[in-house]
């Protein structure tokens, strides 16, 4: 910044205040000095300029989103039913779902819509840091307008302004998320982002300084005696290893030691870079917005966890399978269809200190069952405390741990999927249990429809399950038995259809999305006993999901609600497919009359 020197002790100047002076006194000529308080140029309110400019920013985007979220969930059916209404819909569901991958590079580009948001605030950047002239000002040796060059001090605010967004864009429960309607995983993404902008405003603001003092001569000198430029650079590098470590090929592969340190280094950055400010005009009221925003949505669900959940619950594992283990905590709560929630399993050593998040593979209790809700949690156990809890429930059966709980969050926005004449339900991998709920809900709805006689709608209900656990059969229906024996429900509808495809058997094909043309779909066990209760149908091989999906979109007139969890390669295909029936609907040409897509990625 400018005209600012560090003298106080033992890191801040002294008196600490809340905000710095902005009295100025220029000594330059009238033409000089009118230049140097040029609207874009003048340090002593750049703050309003360029970090005021940067929150409208993210203010105006949040509030498109607002608007266009609530304005979708309480338009009347008189306007649900307009054909300009499911076409402006469609639209906006259009640059949802549509994305793009670079195979070249394997860089999965993020949806339209995510794209935009993007372009716009790159552009924004860009425009704000390129546009003002000059980057540095025209000091001479024997004439001075400053010691913080332009281009450092707005790009300084700026990131500076992206930091309280940043930091509350991950959080669970956080007021972005409350009031567009868009779950915290799924503004991670807007996170990294932000945080990318943000380290390249800081290494933007940095360089022109050493530049200048490097001309002036003293670059040694002001390293040694202010504390502003090694705490910048402290909080630079720590900013430097939460972008780095959060690249996906990175982050997946250390995931265990990235989540460990990842709070640690989040705190380095924050506290240097608060010293680094050294109350500086407005700088403060950053750090103290960001302090009250994290706050809040820290203590949230802390309070949740211990005046709602309590700390009496416990968590019982067993294996169903090889490659499943079924977790279930008796709760007294609600939820809906694919929700996840946060456990933490207080006996876990350094696991006890961080909670999970489990997609709900159940329904909670309705009035008349007699029994108490619980929740189920189908987890492939893979590295980290997965594997640790499955080794245990192998070693000991029917293992009891507490547990705290934090949740729910997530689920399918809007109407619930049961609403749409045709619901399908897309798992793959690790992401079949996330079906069993919404399987749940369409067979109480459709029981309740049978005993009172309601004419709503009797939705067709399609699973298509690709699994390389070969056991998932077994352990998936007596989940659902077990649901149709607690709530009394004796017939199962005729608008079921359930597929489970076994890509781990030894004649099932690798690495393939689609059906081999010289081989047919192989039907199995047909007379079996497991599978003649519920219409579930086994196939070996892989389904061709981008001719389910299109085939259920195709169907003209009727509306389509779809959820999908599994692998992101074949999200994508799913997303693509709802993505061109939106251009259908768009355009009028026959096939379903509204399609809505929720997804949850598994590996």
């Amino acid at each position: 910044m400018d005209h600012m020197a560090m003298t106080g002790t033992p890191w801040l100047d002294q008196p600490v205040m809340l905000h710095s002076s902005r009295a100025d006194t220029c000594k330059l000529t009238p033409e000089q000095c009118a230049y140097r308080h040029g609207y874009w140029r003048y340090w002593y309110h750049a703050d309003h300029v360029f970090a005021l400019a940067t929150v409208y920013l993210f203010v105006a985007i949040i509030g498109v989103c607002f608007v266009g979220f609530y304005a979708h969930r309480l338009a009347p059916p008189s306007i649900r039913e307009k054909t300009w209404w499911r076409k402006l819909v469609a639209g906006a569901r259009f640059v949802a779902y549509r994305r793009y991958n670079v195979t070249t590079i394997r860089w999965r580009i993020p949806s339209l819509g995510v794209s935009f948001l993007l372009i716009v605030g790159g552009i924004f950047f860009l425009a704000m840091t390129l546009g003002p002239q000059p980057y540095y000002w025209p000091n001479t040796r024997t004439l001075s307008y400053g010691s913080s060059p332009p281009i450092a001090t707005r790009t300084g605010w700026m990131a500076l302004a992206c930091l309280p967004f940043m930091i509350i864009l991950p959080t669970k429960a956080n007021m972005i998320a409350a009031l567009t309607g868009v779950s915290h995983e799924r503004l991670i993404i807007f996170h990294n982002w932000v945080g990318w902008a943000m380290f390249v405003l800081a290494l933007v603001h940095t360089f022109p300084f050493i530049v200048f003092h490097i001309w002036k001569g003293d670059m040694v000198n002001v390293w040694n005696t202010s504390v502003v430029y090694w705490t910048g650079v402290v909080a630079l590098i720590a900013q430097a290893y939460l972008q780095v470590f959060s690249l996906r090929s990175i982050r997946d592969r250390f995931y265990e030691f990235f989540k460990a340190t990842h709070y640690i280094a989040a705190i380095v950055f924050v506290v240097f870079f608060f010293i680094h400010c050294d109350f500086r005009l407005s700088s403060w009221d950053y750090f103290i917005a960001t302090g009250v925003l994290y706050a809040l949505s820290f203590l949230y669900p802390q309070i949740r966890t211990y005046f709602e959940f309590g700390l009496s619950h416990r968590a019982t594992f067993t294996m169903v399978s090889d490659l499943a283990l079924k977790v279930t905590i008796p709760v007294d709560t609600t939820w809906r269809p694919g929700q996840h929630m946060f456990l933490r399993f207080v006996h876990l050593g350094v696991h006890a200190f961080t909670a999970h998040p489990f997609t709900i593979c159940s329904m909670p209790a309705t009035r008349d069952s007699p029994g108490q809700s619980k929740l189920v949690f189908y987890v492939h156990p893979r590295g980290g405390i997965t594997a640790r809890l499955a080794n245990a429930a192998a070693q000991r059966p029917g293992l009891s741990v507490p547990v705290l709980l934090d949740g729910p969050y997530g689920g399918v926005q809007g109407r619930p999927l049961y609403t749409y004449n045709h619901n399908l339900i897309v798992a793959c991998g690790a992401g079949a249990g996330l079906s069993l709920p919404f399987v749940m809900e369409s067979l109480l709805h459709s029981a309740w429809q049978t005993r009172t006689g309601g004419t709503g709608v009797i939705s067709k209900v399609q699973v298509v399950i690709a699994t390389r656990d070969t056991q998932l059969v077994r352990w998936y229906e007596e989940a659902l038995l077990e649901y149709l024996e607690e709530n009394g429900i004796e017939m199962i509808p005729d608008n079921l259809d359930i597929s489970i495809y076994q890509t781990g058997r030894p004649d099932s094909e690798v690495n393939s999305t689609s059906k081999d043309p010289e081989r047919p779909e192989e039907k199995l066990d047909s007379d079996n006993e497991v599978v003649r209760c519920l219409p579930i149908n086994i196939f070996s091989g892989r389904p061709d999901i981008a001719m389910v999906v299109r085939d259920a979109t195709l169907q003209s007139g009727l509306s389509v609600g779809i959820t999908a969890c599994g692998p992101g390669e074949i999200l994508k295909i799913v997303q693509d497919e709802a993505a061109a029936a939106q251009l259908r609907v768009m355009s009028s040409n026959t096939g379903a009359s509204e399609v809505y897509l929720h997804s949850e990625v598994f590996s």
